[in-house]
């Protein structure tokens, strides 16, 4: 709104300018009543607490019942991954195992035939453990290390002390960790 010119009545020289938006109304009953705030009844806070409370309640519980959820979904999830953990190794095999019988299926097999196949199937099989990070122990000619040998006897030997002369059974390694050591024979000092 535009602003009015208004002459200052103890200088009349000079005029104000007064801006009508922040101007009292200027009415015939000056009788303003005073706008009060009015307090929520005691009564009103309680519902309003209870209403509040209900609805926290409400939601913990909606909260509590999805934490259950989530738990036993895990659980389950747990105790599948148990129970499936060697499919796809499982599923690995099974060209293994179809190998061996066909090879078994063969009526006049020569020597030279049943070789060959059982040298195919041992490349199937040693392809299967690569796949799934399954490698060999076979130390001989290494230090021995109890960690991955289990060594079952010690044998005289030009080798120094504590060397793996032979291996008796290979050992295996699944990502890391020994599934199967090696049983070996282990140089001892020559008695002097």
């Amino acid at each position: 709104m535009p602003n009015k010119q208004q002459p200052n009545p103890d200088h009349p020289e000079l005029t104000s300018f007064t801006d009508e938006a922040n101007a009292p109304e200027a009415s015939e009953n000056q009788t303003a009543e005073p706008v009060a705030e009015t307090m929520p009844s005691l009564e009103q806070l309680l519902k309003q607490c209870e209403l509040d409370a209900a609805e926290h309640h409400d939601a913990w519980l909606r909260a509590k019942a999805d934490a259950e959820n989530i738990r036993k979904r895990a659980q389950i999830d747990v105790a599948n991954a148990h129970k499936y953990a060697i499919e796809n190794f499982s599923t690995e095999l099974l060209a293994v195992m179809d190998s061996l019988e066909a090879a078994l299926a063969v009526e006049n097999a020569t020597v030279e035939n049943f070789k060959n196949g059982m040298e195919l199937t041992l490349k199937q099989l040693t392809a299967t453990f690569n796949k799934f990070n399954i490698k060999v122990i076979d130390p001989k000619g290494e230090k021995f290390d109890p960690h991955q040998h289990q060594a079952i006897g010690t044998v005289d030997s030009d080798l120094p002390s504590n060397t793996v002369v032979q291996v008796m059974q290979k050992g295996y390694i699944l990502n890391e960790r020994v599934i199967r050591p090696a049983l070996v024979m282990v140089s001892k000092a020559k008695d002097a």
